[in-house]
């Protein structure tokens, strides 16, 4: 069996991973690297592989680094079946129609700026609506928990992954060569007690692992520090009369904030100012939780039963049209904006940075991981002056970050989880991380009795 590292080598973007065995081909994820634009532009059209060599694809989960090339990957030849948990394929077929469209319209913006400025107007989008609709007939729903055969000698099982809605790890039960063995793929690994959803699973009896590592450095705060920090933060912007303008990944950050919001408005910690959900993708999604309740922890349902709603106040809107978007820039005084993408690299997260940085009022609040390069990292770094759609903007908003809203597992759950697959476990292959996060979680698990733990540079390919 020989598995070749394609994406999220040695960076936590652009997850691909494709297993050859009985001489066919296996790949897990094919999503977009997210960094510099010249890179990513290099990266995300050209494959390390034959996409129609490829038979089979298995999907951890909906996020666009692990999802969103898939269109590429259809545009270049691969005809096999897309196979995901439900919940991941009906946000899917959210998510990369809505990347699509983003997509041709950041295009068509930036190429209207270009021939403003007398450059050349000649940015192209990676796939069209057309290539996100043929790849989204490729899709096959698969159930957590129950094995199927997915190639010759090769059955597969998905795995509760308490990352965001729908996501799993996939453990391949493998027949080679007269042997049995188990290969297991962390995808994203959640965190225990998260709002809404359930706790991630603990894998044993594995012989090779691909492990995320994207937090190998570090742990983060409990979820219910982080949701008093984000308190403090409403309390003091919303008191100055400023506005906070919040990037979110419209699948679960942006389900989680809504939830959080719903709580203190509910309990009187801070005023029902009007709370915008202001992506069309964002309000789908929202409906696609609410269509999969049976994935909630116990106390979401028990909120749904007590209440008949989760993601729904009085003073939340959520926002479809351009002309919506464009009005809250009309709105005066205290409110909440969350926008996606979650990276700010996308989307209408742009035009309301560049309507919200010169206040010094309003807060940009960053509450997930950012990518090395994007203008969500710039931000978050402190920069003073960003670049947006290729003009040049004042920050004196004020940047607050809360990492312990992250949706990723910190660096005690990492060991614990790896640990938990000795002594069996011969393999363990680090990807989705930073190349200090992975040699910091490589350095922890030897220190715990793990042989074997190796950080895989891009496009390598290893025998097992």
């Amino acid at each position: 069996m020989r598995i070749s590292f394609h994406g999220a080598a040695q960076t936590v973007t652009g997850s691909q991973h494709l297993i050859e065995v009985n001489g066919r081909s296996l790949l897990l994820d094919c999503g977009l690297y997210q960094g510099a634009r010249a890179e990513a532009m290099v990266r995300n059209r050209t494959f390390g592989f034959d996409a129609r060599a490829v038979d089979a694809v298995i999907l951890s989960h909906a996020h666009i680094d692990h999802s969103g090339n898939l269109p590429s990957l259809v545009k270049a030849g691969y005809r096999g079946p897309i196979y995901a948990t439900p919940a991941t394929c009906d946000l899917c077929e959210l998510m990369l129609m809505d990347s699509a469209r983003i997509q041709e319209s950041d295009v068509a913006f930036y190429n209207k700026k270009a021939t403003r400025r007398g450059e050349p107007a000649n940015a192209e989008a990676l796939y069209t609506e057309e290539d996100a609709a043929e790849a989204l007939t490729l899709f096959r729903k698969q159930p957590l928990n129950q094995s199927w055969e997915v190639l010759p000698g090769v059955r597969a099982t998905l795995y509760e992954a308490g990352h965001i809605l729908g996501s799993a790890m996939v453990v391949l039960d493998i027949e080679e060569g007269g042997r049995t063995r188990r290969l297991a793929f962390s995808g994203d690994i959640g965190r225990f007690a998260l709002p809404i959803l359930r706790d991630p699973t603990i894998l044993s009896d594995i012989d090779h692992v691909i492990m995320e590592s994207t937090y190998g450095t570090r742990n983060h705060r409990p979820p219910e520090e982080a949701s008093t920090e984000f308190a403090v933060v409403a309390k003091e912007t919303l008191g100055r009369g400023g506005k906070i303008v919040v990037p979110a990944f419209a699948v679960g950050r942006a389900q989680e904030i809504v939830y959080d919001l719903q709580k203190l408005i509910g309990a009187g910690e801070i005023p029902a100012v009007p709370v915008f959900v202001d992506s069309p993708l964002a309000v789908n999604v929202s409906t696609v939780f609410k269509r999969h309740a049976e994935l909630f922890d116990e106390e979401t349902a028990r909120l749904l039963r007590t209440d008949g709603e989760v993601f729904g106040f009085k003073s939340l809107k959520y926002t479809r049209s351009v002309d919506e978007s464009k009005a809250i820039n009309d709105v005066k005084g205290p409110a909440v904006i969350i926008s996606a993408s979650g990276m700010a690299e996308t989307g209408r997260i742009l035009h309301h940075l560049r309507n919200h940085l010169g206040d010094s009022r309003n807060t940009v609040l960053i509450v997930s991981w950012q990518a090395p390069n994007t203008l969500g990292r710039r931000l978050a770094d402190g920069e003073k002056e960003v670049k947006i759609f290729g003009e040049w903007y004042p920050v004196r908003a004020r940047v607050a970050t809360i990492n312990g809203m992250s949706g990723h597992a910190g660096r005690d759950l990492l060991i614990r989880w790896a640990t938990a697959l000795m002594p069996r476990v011969r393999d363990v292959f680090l990807v989705h991380g930073e190349p200090e996060s992975s040699a910091a979680l490589k350095e922890a698990l030897r220190e715990q009795g793990l042989d074997g733990v190796h950080a895989p540079a891009l496009h390598e390919t290893v025998e097992v």
